[in-house]
């Protein structure tokens, strides 16, 4: 099975002198769960930014298949004036929606909503909710259930973790019980 992310030699710093990333390098398949642990600062989420193509490199190379990501702060994720089905709606196909609903209990009403209207546990599960009807081979997810409560925290990673046959995750967490459970490999950086 081909890689969905391949991240070689990759170099990278904000300052010329002071690189977050040396000759840095990650490979993910689909089926894999490889988890980033690293303190504040330490380049976890600069490491998407790169992914995303949001940054450019100083050296090294990126190539990964099409992917979606889980924002940590998912009130930043959403347009404030838009209810969630018309944002959902425009980036995805609602195929397998009753079923993703349910996997991660959250109610279709909630999507009728505009973002400030739902708690961060909410919005956060639609935004779970959004990255997966994308259909993407990769997910990147970045402390995509610090805003969820133990209980509900445990029904999305299982939810998460039953569709790997389908994708790869890529998973930024400060937590690394949670790491240690569902990751594969575990970098620390």
């Amino acid at each position: 099975m081909s890689d969905i992310l391949e991240v070689k030699n990759l170099s990278f710093g904000y300052e010329k002198n002071t690189l977050l990333f040396e000759n840095f390098s990650i490979s993910l398949k689909k089926g894999e769960v490889k988890a980033i642990v690293g303190a504040s600062g330490a380049g976890k989420s600069t490491l998407f930014e790169l992914i995303l193509k949001n940054l450019k490199p100083i050296s090294g190379t990126i190539k990964s298949s099409f992917c979606s990501e889980v924002f940590q702060d998912p009130y930043s994720s959403f347009h404030p004036s838009y209810t969630l089905i018309n944002q959902i709606k425009d980036v995805a196909s609602l195929n397998g929606l009753d079923n993703y609903l349910k996997s991660i209990n959250l109610d279709y009403d909630l999507l009728l909503k505009l973002p400030h209207e739902l708690s961060g546990g909410q919005l956060q599960r639609a935004s779970i909710l959004r990255a997966m009807l994308m259909k993407p081979e990769l997910l990147l997810l970045d402390e995509p259930t610090s805003a969820l409560d133990n209980v509900i925290q445990l029904e999305v990673m299982n939810m998460l973790i039953k569709h790997l046959k389908n994708v790869g995750m890529l998973l930024i967490t400060h937590d690394l019980e949670l790491a240690k459970w569902c990751a594969d490999e575990i970098i620390m950086i």
